[in-house]
């Protein structure tokens, strides 16, 4: 059953220190901003966080990177013209990376929900990111064995949730969130509505409520109302 709490604090209450934490967003789009910061007061640290990039400017995954509570990062876009966190903790050996191909990524935590063992893929043979991987030949193709990622907690931010924890996304914000859900030991969601059981059309709901343990609502940002 899916539990509705006040305050992101509530949402993050009792993730422990060493715990692997997926990250929704690509980018700032879909990033879950308000939980990150409860995260951050928690006082939670040496955590493994799984995201698509390694922060953006300074809220967010950058400012959970930059008070060094990260101990490795798992993604596919670690570099851009505003991730002075990530590239200041990196240069200094604070921070380790491993640095997974995008649709690599996306495939390994979507594996995890699904409950596959591993798999093969063309992507990434014959590259740095193939070193020390199993490897076959199928079909005249040469394939690289990946195995799933799993987290003990997701941290996701939807457009709104039914009272059943039924989730619904905006637009691009949708991205890494329906997978991570689903790849986790434990969700949670940050919504802009709180709907009534029927609020959302059965045909539209994206992530169903079994896979969210934790919502809370937050204020919509300008850029996330409809």
């Amino acid at each position: 059953m899916t539990t509705f709490v006040v305050t992101p604090a509530d949402a993050v209450a009792g993730i422990p220190d060493g715990a692997t934490v997926m990250i929704g967003g690509f980018g700032t789009a879909g990033q879950p901003v308000e939980l990150i910061e409860a995260l951050i007061d928690s006082g939670a640290r040496d955590l493994t966080v799984v995201n698509n990039n390694a922060g953006n400017g300074d809220r967010g995954l950058a400012a959970l990177i930059g008070e060094r509570r990260v101990r490795k990062i798992i993604c596919s876009f670690p570099r851009q013209t505003d991730s002075h966190r990530f590239d200041t903790e990196f240069r200094a050996g604070r921070i380790e990376l491993e640095l997974v191909a995008q649709g690599n990524l996306a495939e390994r935590i979507r594996a995890a929900g699904a409950g596959v063992g591993a798999f093969f893929t063309p992507t990434g043979y014959g590259t740095p990111l193939a070193d020390g991987k199993e490897t076959r030949e199928i079909d005249g193709r040469n394939y690289v064995l990946e195995y799933p990622i799993h987290a003990d907690v997701a941290l996701i931010s939807a457009y709104a949730a039914d009272r059943a924890g039924n989730l619904v996304y905006r637009k691009t914000a949708r991205n890494f969130g329906p997978i991570m859900a689903t790849a986790a030991t434990t969700t949670v969601a940050q919504v802009c509505e709180l709907r009534p059981l029927g609020g959302i059309d059965p045909e539209h709901v994206v992530t169903p409520g079994v896979f969210v343990d934790r919502v809370v609502p937050v204020p919509a940002q300008p850029e996330e109302r409809p």
